[in-house]
């Protein structure tokens, strides 16, 4: 079984700015269900094994389509290093929800895709993000989160240094596996003040008519098992799966070298493919 991969295709953006995204799929005669992933923070589509995991969906009959969003500190020209720390800084809520909006715009247009069969899968904030668009888009028939977060507000510094954020306008964040001292200017607080509503993941989820399914591991460092728990509990059509000792990015890394899934990873694609198939019939 041959798998076809486009990769690094250009998605135009006036909004933000051009970004890249990868197809992975299999040739065929029938219009296949279209999977958008969605990654997290100081994340790219590149990273760890994502490229594997693209091609377990597209093996399994899905045109799999992951992207790097415009913000996230990548380039066109290198899109697995944060080449571009202004662009990170200046990253934002409402800029993701844009680049969102503009790749499944461009992948509904292939005539390879049913676009009666669409789904959005967001690791960590990327699933926070992914439950806001789920939401808001009709076309999207059903959502998967991998570690997602249940609130973006928290995440945010409290009091004394959010006045030392404000009167500096910058805030940086190191990198624990480059180093890099990468930048938050004050803007992405006030994009996430000034459409706090729209930005509520709580509301989001109650609100939500569509078959979801949350992942989550109890040894995730980054975001604490009680988030899928809040989730779950908000959802009135989600289906909660917990993998014991599984970590943030469930056993992967980056790099990752090995030419297969980590164990804990490959669970969750093949939890996750049951689950598609099961919805879309």
């Amino acid at each position: 079984m041959k798998i076809i991969q486009e990769k690094n295709i250009i998605i135009q953006n006036p909004d933000t700015r051009d970004f890249l995204a990868d197809a992975f799929y299999q040739e065929s005669s029938v219009k296949l269900p279209l999977v958008i992933f969605a990654h997290g923070y100081k994340g790219y589509k590149d990273w760890g094994a994502w490229n594997l995991m693209a091609e377990k969906f597209a093996e399994a009959g899905f045109f799999f389509v992951k992207f790097n969003f415009s913000h996230n500190g990548t380039t066109l020209e290198n899109p697995t290093e944060f080449a571009n720390l202004e662009a990170f800084g200046n990253n934002n809520f409402s800029k993701e929800m844009s680049d969102y909006d503009a790749v499944l715009n461009y992948f509904l247009e292939n005539p390879k895709v049913d676009p009666s069969k669409i789904s959005i899968i967001g690791h960590s904030r990327g699933g926070g993000i992914s439950v806001i668009k789920a939401f808001e888009d009709d076309r999207i028939k059903a959502l998967i989160t991998l570690a997602g977060v249940s609130n973006f507000a928290n995440r945010f510094p409290r009091s004394e240094k959010l006045e030392e954020w404000k009167k500096s306008g910058v805030m940086y964040s190191e990198n624990g596996r480059t180093k890099q001292q990468m930048p938050h200017y004050y803007q992405y607080f006030e994009d996430f003040k000034n459409n706090e509503d729209r930005f509520n993941i709580q509301y989001a989820a109650q609100h939500l008519k569509k078959p979801i399914l949350i992942l989550q591991g109890t040894d995730d460092l980054a975001v604490n098992v009680k988030e899928a728990e809040l989730l779950n509990r908000w959802c009135k059509t989600s289906e909660l799966f917990v993998l014991e000792n599984a970590d943030h990015t469930f056993g992967a890394k980056e790099p990752w070298t090995e030419g297969f899934l980590p164990e804990d990873l490959e669970k969750i694609c093949s939890i996750s493919i049951q689950f598609l198939d099961k919805i879309q019939g």
